[in-house]
C-alpha cells in the first residue's frame, strides 16, 4: 500500500480498492485546504496525534443533543468536517487490521476490501468510545478497535451462517425472537402462537450431542408430539380460546418459519432502494412514503428561518465582494490560481516565476487579512444583549468558523469565473 507523505495527506486522503488491491490515495480538496489552513496557524504542531486529538475534540464539541441533554440520533452537520478528517486519518490502521484478518483466517467468505468496509462503517463507535483523558494515542486505540470490530462482526455473521435452523432456535432469546416475528408483520396473535411453540421446543428438545448445538437436526416425532401437548396445555392460559389446536406438522412449520424470521432479523439481506420490484417496472423507492412533510406551523417557521438565512447570505456576500474588491490584481490572481484552477503552491510559483515560499506567505497574508476583517464584521452583527458574553476580540472558534465560511465563498466565487490562461 502506498504511504502518505505528510500531515495534510494523512488527514485528507482516502484509500481506494480495485478488487482487494489498494490503489493510489484519493484526495478530498476541501479537507486538504482545511488542514493547510490549520497548519499555517499551528506550524509548530507536526505530531499526528496532536491533530487527531484536536479533531476528536472538535467532533465532541459539536455532538448533537436532544432537549434532555442526551446524545441525539440525528447527526449534527458541524460534526462532519472533524469526522471526515479523522476517517481519512485512520485509513491506514483500518487497512492493516483488515489485512491481518484475511491473512490469519484463510477460509473467510469476505475479501480484504469487504473487511475494510465492515470496519470503517462502524467508525462512529470508535469516535464515541475514545477518551483522551486516559492519555492513549488515537491511532493505537483505533487500530485495536478496528481489529476487534472486524472479528466481532464476522463472528456474529458466522454464528448465524453455520447454525442449522434448529440450532439457531436453541440460541435465541425470547426478546429477539419476538422482535424478529413482529418485524415480519405476522400480527400479535400469530406471534404469540409462534413464541409459545418455541417455548415448548426449548423445553422438550434437549440436545444429546456433546459438541455444541450449532448442527442440531430436526426433532424426532416423539419430541414433536411433546411440543404439541405443551402447546395445547398452555394455549388456554396464554392465548385466546379461539386459537385452534396444532398438529406436529403445524408445529414443525411454525418453528421453521420462526427460524427464517430470526435469521433475517439477525443477518438482514440488503437490497438497494433502486432495485426493480418483482414483476413491476417500478423501483422500491417509488413506494416509500413521504416522511418529511411539515405541519402548517412548522412550515411557517421554516419559511421565516429561510428568509432570514437568505438575508444573512446576501449581507455576507456583499461584505465578501467588498473585501475581494479591496485586494490588488496580484492578490486576486493568486486566489484565482488556488480556488479556481486548483494549482499547488509550486505550480503557482512556477507560473509567476517566484519562489514557493513567496507564494505561501502572500496567500497566508491575503487570507488572514480577509479573515480578520470578516470576523470583525461578524462581531458587529451580534445583538447588544450578547455583547457582554464576548471576549475582547474574536476567539479561536469564531476565527475557525469565519475561515471556513470564507474558504467556501471563495471556492464558489472563483468557480464561476473563467479559468486563467
Amino acid at each position: 500500500m502506498p504511504s502518505r507523505r505528510n500531515l495534510v495527506e494523512q488527514f485528507s486522503t482516502f484509500l481506494q480498492f480495485e478488487g482487494d488491491r489498494p490503489r493510489p490515495w484519493l484526495a478530498d480538496p476541501r479537507l486538504r485546504r482545511s488542514m493547510e489552513r490549520r497548519l499555517e496557524s499551528q506550524a509548530a504542531q507536526q505530531e499526528e496525534n496532536f491533530w487527531a486529538l484536536y479533531w476528536h475534540k472538535q467532533w465532541l464539541k459539536h455532538q448533537p443533543t436532544d432537549i434532555t441533554g442526551q446524545p441525539a440520533v440525528k447527526p449534527n452537520p458541524t460534526q462532519q468536517l472533524p469526522q471526515n478528517h479523522l476517517t481519512a486519518f485512520v485509513q491506514d490502521g483500518c487497512y492493516w487490521a483488515a489485512h491481518k484478518t484475511v491473512t490469519r483466517f484463510k477460509n473467510l467468505p469476505y475479501g480484504l476490501s469487504d473487511c475494510f468496509q465492515l470496519a470503517i462503517a462502524q467508525f462512529n463507535k470508535i469516535l464515541k468510545g475514545f477518551d483522551a483523558a486516559y492519555g492513549s494515542d488515537f491511532a493505537t486505540y483505533a487500530n485495536a478497535a478496528f481489529a476487534s470490530l472486524i472479528r466481532e462482526t464476522l463472528r456474529q455473521r458466522n454464528e448465524v451462517d453455520i447454525c442449522t435452523d434448529w440450532g439457531l432456535l436453541r440460541k435465541l432469546s425470547k426478546k429477539r425472537l419476538t422482535e424478529a416475528l413482529l418485524l415480519q408483520g405476522l400480527g400479535e396473535a400469530t406471534t404469540k402462537s409462534y413464541v409459545l411453540t418455541w417455548q415448548g421446543f426449548k423445553l422438550h428438545y434437549v440436545p444429546h450431542q456433546a459438541t455444541g448445538t450449532r448442527k442440531l437436526t430436526k426433532p424426532d416425532d416423539e419430541t414433536l408430539e411433546k411440543i404439541v401437548a405443551y402447546y395445547k396445555a398452555q394455549k388456554r392460559d396464554q392465548l385466546s380460546k379461539d386459537h385452534p389446536d396444532a398438529s406436529s406438522e403445524d408445529i414443525e412449520t411454525w418453528l421453521l418459519a420462526t427460524a427464517k424470521a430470526a435469521r433475517q432479523y439477525l443477518y438482514p439481506t440488503q437490497v438497494s432502494v433502486n432495485a426493480q420490484r418483482a414483476g413491476q417496472e417500478t423501483e422500491f423507492i417509488d413506494s416509500l412514503p413521504e416522511t418529511n412533510e411539515l405541519s402548517p406551523m412548522d412550515s411557517l417557521v421554516e419559511e421565516e428561518a429561510q428568509s432570514e438565512r437568505q438575508q444573512q447570505r446576501q449581507a455576507l456576500g456583499d461584505v465578501l465582494d467588498q473585501l475581494l474588491g479591496e485586494l490588488d490584481g496580484d492578490a486576486q490572481k493568486l486566489l484565482g490560481f488556488y480556488y479556481r484552477d486548483g494549482m499547488t503552491q509550486q505550480e503557482m510559483a512556477k507560473a509567476l516565476d517566484v519562489k514557493q515560499y513567496t507564494v505561501s506567505r502572500k496567500l497566508s497574508r491575503i487570507r488572514q487579512g480577509m479573515v480578520k476583517k470578516l470576523a470583525s464584521w461578524s462581531v458587529e452583527q451580534i445583538s447588544p444583549e450578547d455583547v457582554d458574553n464576548l471576549h475582547t476580540g474574536p476567539d479561536l472558534d469564531l476565527l475557525s468558523t469565519v475561515s471556513s465560511v470564507l474558504d467556501e465563498w471563495l471556492q464558489q466565487h472563483f468557480s464561476a469565473t473563467e479559468p486563467s490562461e
